[in-house]
């Protein structure tokens, strides 16, 4: 009977020795890693500058400061601040569509390219299948209603890249941007 215990009880120390000795390694070397900001951790003025002259001197951040010199970049700066307040005030903006389909090489998803007080921008959407019927409905030289909270860039595309929120046609809302669930 005590050699059938002892043969059962065996493994279990041995096992349990095992994982107690391998959670002390884990334990010892998540120690001496070095702290990372978290998600939740906001970086300093100064870390934030530090990494972007970092990131300036690499060759995407060299590219990325020529782009924002060249006509193309100031360009697109240009139309930025032209629609800056009703982004900012999530006011009414009203637009032409010019194309109904995005620049050739585009990874925006689902989009439109619009005219708003006489510059060229592209509106991306993000839609619900169920909403997508409502925006292929858009046809060229449609005047529309735009709404968004965003407006943004890359050298990539020669146009603003405005984020469609609200859009309203002759009227009727055909496209409003359902929150994500799980975020704010």
């Amino acid at each position: 009977m005590k050699k059938i215990i002892y043969t059962l009880l065996l493994p279990l120390v041995v096992v349990g020795g095992a994982v107690f000795a391998n959670r002390e390694i884990k334990n010892e070397t998540s120690k001496k890693s070095t702290p990372k900001p978290s998600g939740g951790v906001p970086l300093s003025d100064a870390e934030r500058k530090s990494a972007l002259k970092k990131w300036e001197a690499t060759p995407d951040g060299v590219m990325f400061k020529k782009w924002e010199a060249s006509p193309a970049g100031k360009k697109v700066y240009a139309g930025e601040a032209k629609i800056r307040k009703h982004i900012s005030a999530f006011t009414n903006m009203e637009a032409v569509v010019t194309s109904l389909s995005l620049p050739l090489g585009s990874r925006l998803g689902f989009g439109v390219m619009v005219r708003i007080n006489g510059d060229d921008y592209i509106v991306k959407f993000e839609p619900e299948k169920s909403q997508l019927e409502q925006l292929h409905s858009l046809k060229v030289n449609d005047k529309i209603i735009i709404r968004s909270h965003s407006v943004s860039h890359a050298p990539k595309y020669a146009y603003p890249i405005v984020s469609g929120e609200y859009v309203e046609l002759d009227g009727k809302v055909i496209f409003k941007r359902t929150p994500r669930k799980g975020r704010c």
